[in-house]
């Protein structure tokens, strides 16, 4: 494992200076991982490693080539940058690289942009019976490789293997939804006021769009947007987080074999530059749309930079959600419910429960269940069979999780399981945790945690919790139990977020809007809302 001095410095100067707690996003990076993580033949043993390991990963494919450590510019893999310098990426149950890629800068984005731009004329103009039929190709590709991209997921990412390979159908669920949808983007007939006029709208493609996508799931979030955006005719220059290009990489692999045509999809891996390639994309005039998922701070950013092109921008960022739990409710299924969703993925995905809310008359109740379920949890690495719950991304992570568990403790909170780290464990690892006694003074009843710590907050009162749970600039989702039909539509209507789960903790759907309100973005993916983003009218008014 690496411990050197630099390795430390370079995780604990991340802080928690992105508001969501996603580290390491498109902005806001002034912290030195660069002079560990981007490489040139100054380390050759640093890279004779990572390239050792990479070899020996590829080895347990089926299918070896899905595993590529380059970009992708006009149908071609790129395994060198103009800077001739490489990023690590790491297995973070080890904490030891994983594989060395090409850092690239603005001479590669331009380059695919430039190379999405001259197959745009071509590819908007294909029918959208052929984009679908590429889309379901594409699809049958994924699921008949499932089992290695799972595997990919989580080598660099850290879920458990169930966990990957259920990422990868939802992921896929999005090419078999949006290649249907593609042949349903309808445009519309206007009663015209004028006897001698007949007016419809049309919908068309924005254009070139940047997608910039998170680590959390490295699979589903490019396939949630890229499939919005090819189904409409869009071209696109990806950017994926560096913690977890790989996914990414093994997606364009089987694109291309889909027949994607050149051009179409570019993908540009970097670290170094992350900040200068997601500026350059947000203030380029051939670019006419950016979507990005990630924190709520770098979003902002992205959006100002977007101003002055005036361009079309998708947002999905982060969120505080609230669980409540009243008096009225099956607690047996809220637990179900809240092991769900607070835990998946180590509490490391966007809509996590970030706030328990029980009524007071069962919280000691909710809380040691909860707490039962969670001490049968099993933490390790991704890859052994008994695992449950993974590790945290890096060491920043970790350290953000613990300083809110501190926090919480030094200002009257009760441990109930958790909250004490092993030494014997390697690699980003933090113990599921269950605190009770929460109150609102405490760091995570305001920021977003983005880990595997449950809060729980007692409450006496509908209006009383309404009140907390809507007290926060963010509003991604949210979920509530309660048997009362008519509490049910109150709460599901009164909650300040774009999604309600009611009585279930699981809500995520490729049918279905995924989006927030508030600070927690703009726009919606998923569903056939998600075309829109990707889609402008045309209104066309012809005299007869």
């Amino acid at each position: 494992m690496l411990r050197s001095g630099l390795f430390t410095k370079r995780f604990n100067s991340t802080t928690t200076s992105l508001a969501s707690g996603r580290t390491s996003q498109v902005a806001l990076l002034n912290f030195p991982r660069a002079s560990l993580l981007s490489f040139s033949s100054q380390t050759p043993r640093f890279l004779s490693s990572a390239a050792n390991s990479f070899t020996h990963l590829k080895s347990q494919l089926s299918d070896p080539t899905l595993m590529t450590a380059a970009g992708f510019i006009d149908n071609e893999f790129i395994a060198t940058s103009s800077s001739g310098k490489h990023f690590a990426v790491y297995d973070p149950a080890k904490g030891t690289p994983i594989a060395h890629l090409p850092d690239m800068g603005i001479e590669e984005t331009e380059r695919a942009i430039q190379s999405a731009k001259q197959a745009l004329p071509a590819w908007s103009q294909t029918t959208a019976k052929e984009r679908s039929t590429i889309l379901r190709n594409w699809y049958n590709l994924i699921l008949e490789n499932e089992q290695d991209l799972a595997k990919i997921i989580t080598w660099e990412n850290g879920k458990p293997l169930a966990d990957a390979l259920g990422e990868v159908r939802y992921g896929a669920s999005f090419f078999e939804w949006f290649s249907e949808e593609a042949k349903r983007l309808y445009g519309e007939v206007i009663p015209s006021p004028n006897r001698q006029q007949r007016m419809i709208a049309i919908r068309q493609p924005l254009g070139v769009v940047g997608i910039i996508t998170p680590w959390n799931f490295p699979n589903a979030m490019i396939t949630r947007k890229l499939g919005a955006a090819l189904a409409v005719g869009c071209t696109v220059v990806a950017k994926p987080a560096s913690e977890t290009p790989l996914s990414a990489i093994a997606l364009y692999e089987l694109g291309r074999r889909a027949g994607v045509p050149k051009g179409v999809i570019g993908l540009v891996t970097t670290h170094h530059d992350t900040k200068a390639i997601g500026k350059h994309l947000c203030e380029s005039q051939d670019v006419s749309g950016i979507s990005f998922t990630g924190s709520t701070a770098v979003g902002k950013l992205l959006l100002k930079q977007s101003a002055d092109t005036v361009k079309k921008v998708s947002l999905e960022l982060g969120g505080n959600a609230a669980f409540i739990v009243f008096e009225d409710a099956d607690i047996d299924k809220a637990v179900d419910a809240a092991v769900l969703a607070k835990f998946r993925s180590s509490g490391q995905t966007c809509i996590c429960v970030n706030r328990f809310y029980v009524h007071s008359s069962i919280m000691d109740a909710f809380g040691e269940r909860l707490r039962e379920r969670v001490e049968k949890f099993r933490v390790g690495s991704g890859m052994e069979a008994s695992t449950t719950h993974g590790p945290l991304i890096n060491k920043a992570s970790v350290e953000k999780v613990r300083s809110h568990v501190h926090d919480a403790l030094d200002n009257g909170a009760k441990l109930l399981t958790g909250g004490k780290e092993s030494e014997n464990m390697h690699g980003y690892f933090y113990p599921p945790t269950v605190l009770t006694d929460m109150k609102n003074n405490m760091r995570i009843a305001t920021e977003e945690t983005f880990g595997p710590v449950a809060g729980i907050f007692k409450f006496d009162t509908e209006e009383e919790v309404l009140e907390y749970a809507n007290n926060t600039r963010f509003g991604l989702a949210g979920y509530f139990f309660s048997k009362d039909v008519s509490r049910c539509w109150r709460v599901a209507e009164s909650l300040q977020v774009g999604m309600v789960g009611v009585n279930t903790g699981a809500i995520s759907s490729e049918v279905a809007p995924f989006g927030g309100v508030k600070e927690s973005g703009i726009g919606r993916e998923g569903a056939r809302q998600g075309l829109d983003e990707y889609t402008q009218y045309k209104y066309i008014n012809m005299a007869i």
